[in-house]
Order: C-alpha cells, then structure tokens, then sequence
C-alpha cells in the first residue's frame, strides 16, 4: 500500500500574524468582558448590601410623630421574640385582653412596627389584639440588614408560625395588615400554610424583581436593565428557591379575602408599575377587593395613611422649618427648633387616615362574620 501524505497548506507569515492578532483581539474583548461583569456584579453586592443595610432607630430629639412611649402608660403591652433564620426578632403584643380576632402588622422598609404605632392603637381600640414586630436588620431586631425585597414575607412566616404556637395568640381569627414591604409580606405569605382570615395590602408590590427594577431605573435610569442579571444574580443568592415569592401567586393559592389598597400619586411603589393593584387582571381569587386613593396630596406612598387636614398641616410645618433652616444656613438653634416642635398639633400629625382604618375594619369584620 502506498503511504498518503498529507501536506500542510502553506500559509504566508503575514497571514500567520493576522491571525494571530485576530485572536489577541479576541481574547482580550472576552477578558475586558470577564473583568466588567465582575465588577459589576461586586458593585451589585456592594449596592445592595447598602440599599439593604441595617435600619437603626434614634430617638430624635425633636419630632412631631408618636412613638409607643406616648401609648405606653394607657396602653401596655407585652414584649415577645421569636427567631427567623438566625436572627431574633423583636416585638409586642397590644391589646393582650382583645378577644375580636388577631390582627399581625408587617411594617415597610426603612423603619420599625412602632412607625405604625396610632394605626395599632387605632385597632386595639376597635376590639383588636395586634402582634407587631420589627423585621430582620430593622430598629430593636438582630440582623446585619433588611436583606432584600424577599424577607419581609420570610419573616411574617415565621412570626405567624410563632403566633400559632404561642398560647396567647393562637386560637384567634387571624388577620394580616402591611404596608409596602410589608404590603407584599402580607401578600407573598399566602404562598405559605397559614390559617389567614383576612389580609390588607397597602402600597404593596407584586414581584421582587420587578419593584428592584423600579428602584434602579429610579437611580440610573435606562442603565438599570443592563444591572438587572446582576441584581437577578444577588437576589437569587440571597433567597434561593424563595427569590421569586409572588404576591399575585400567594393571592391566587387560595380563596382567603384580601383588600388591596393603593394610592396613584405612589412615587416608590408604581401605581401603574410595581403594584399588585396594577396586576389585577391576572388576580382570579373571586375573593380581592381594591381601593384606590386618587385626591391631590392624600395619594401618594405615605401620605396615604394621614387625613388631608394633616398633610395640608404638614406641608405648612415644614415651610416654617424650612424658613428656619435658610435663615440659620442650616444650623438652627436648639431653643428655636424646640419651640417649633413644641407648638406643633401632634394630634393632627398623627391623626390616622379615619376612611382608609374604617375600610379596613369593616373588611376584617365582613370576614369575621363569614366565619360565625
């Protein structure tokens, strides 16, 4: 048999150094490209670890907004914890002789169960017993931060195991009550086996990823959807097989009622964006109800919880404090701002939204009536 030999095509070194380059070019684009996405995915962690970082409360020295201390003496309330993941979590039990049902409060980012503390006295007035807390990282509870959209339904989870256990809360109707985060909390918990009568979702969003997406557009605007695997990456990380918790999802499991309620003035959770009130078409628990907040000033993610008369107030003690603060360049006098604060109509600060409260009430005592 004769040998074959194959012969090697003749290739000119000019040739050679093209390709060569080619492939220096090539792989340098592909390590520019491995660098960047490392780097974005650090600067990712790092925002987030801030976004989400440890929400600590200071008494201030001047404020015009309640804190329990002012309740305190007329009415106490019992200290409790209880564990999520490995933090503690701290919190109260209001109206411990109210025997009406169980009203659980999960409070918004950025702030403790006690920013919430005239609508909590407002239902132990009504006959209510309220368990409320502070979530994971937030004010008197354990954690280095909040951690991400996702937790505040993990932690309502385990305060709502907690409350089935506890002999002072267990045996009663239960009823959810949240506020932005905690609005989705109260919503996304339903994906979970909990005995819930009732649940009112204020200012809440649907999905996880798609309210980090309003935050980043808010911030960097178009450029935030080339973060958005970035940020998909760090949340999944973070919650696992719980990253993408769907309010919608948890609403549809079953048919326990849910009042949802929204302002179109919300310029943190999206009306026509983020909301769950905005995703009702895929909703089809026959058992939803929705309000929506339209006036002027009394619509928007906060102000949603105050009287008009109040915010109209509002408005008109912080023109007077911002008069001060230009007067002073900013560095107002103590007795001055003390005397500001001093002459405040606290009780039309904190004066809750009466129509909203009401609304909610007559929704809980509509489900207690199904039960009897």
């Amino acid at each position: 048999m004769s040998e074959v030999i194959l012969k090697e095509e003749a290739i000119e070194p000019s040739q050679r150094k093209k390709r060569n380059i080619k492939k220096i070019v090539l792989f340098s684009v592909i390590a520019l490209v491995i660098i960047a996405c490392v780097v974005t995915m650090i600067v990712t962690i790092v925002t987030m670890k801030q976004f989400f970082g440890r929400t600590e409360y200071t008494e201030p020295r001047f404020s015009a907004n309640y804190r329990y201390d002012h309740y305190k003496a007329d009415y106490p309330a019992e200290e409790v914890s209880f564990k999520s993941g490995e933090n503690t979590l701290k919190g109260r039990i209001y109206g411990a002789d109210n025997e009406k049902g169980l009203i659980v409060v999960a409070h918004g980012i950025g702030g403790g169960h006690e920013n919430y503390i005239n609508e909590i006295i407002w239902f132990v007035d009504n006959g209510w017993k309220v368990f409320a807390y502070d979530a994971t990282g937030s004010c008197e509870s354990e954690g280095d931060g909040t951690k991400g959209l996702v937790q505040s339904a993990l932690d309502l989870d385990c305060a709502l195991s907690f409350a089935e256990r506890d002999e002072r809360l267990a045996g009663l109707p239960t009823f959810l009550f949240g506020h932005s985060w905690g609005g989705y909390a109260v919503t996304a918990v339903l994906n979970f086996d909990h005995d819930i009568a009732g649940s009112a979702s204020i200012a809440g969003y649907a999905e996880p990823m798609e309210m980090l997406t309003e935050f980043a557009e808010g911030m960097m605007g178009k450029a935030a959807y080339a973060v958005y695997p970035f940020m998909w990456i760090y949340n999944k990380a973070e919650f696992g097989k719980y990253s993408d918790l769907s309010a919608v999802e948890g609403i549809n499991k079953n048919d326990t009622p849910v009042l949802i309620i929204h302002g179109t003035g919300d310029d943190m959770v999206g009306y026509d964006r983020s909301s769950i009130i905005c995703k009702k078409y895929m909703i089809t628990n026959p058992n939803v109800q929705d309000i929506t907040y339209s006036d002027e000033g009394h619509n928007g993610h906060d102000s949603i919880f105050h009287t008009k008369e109040a915010m109209e107030y509002i408005d008109e003690f912080n023109e007077k404090y911002d008069k001060l603060y230009n007067k002073y360049d900013g560095e107002i006098p103590d007795d001055e701002k003390a005397a500001l604060y001093a002459a405040a109509d606290k009780e039309k600060v904190n004066a809750v939204n009466e129509d909203m409260m009401t609304s909610i009430n007559a929704f809980y005592e509509e489900q207690l009536e199904q039960i009897s």
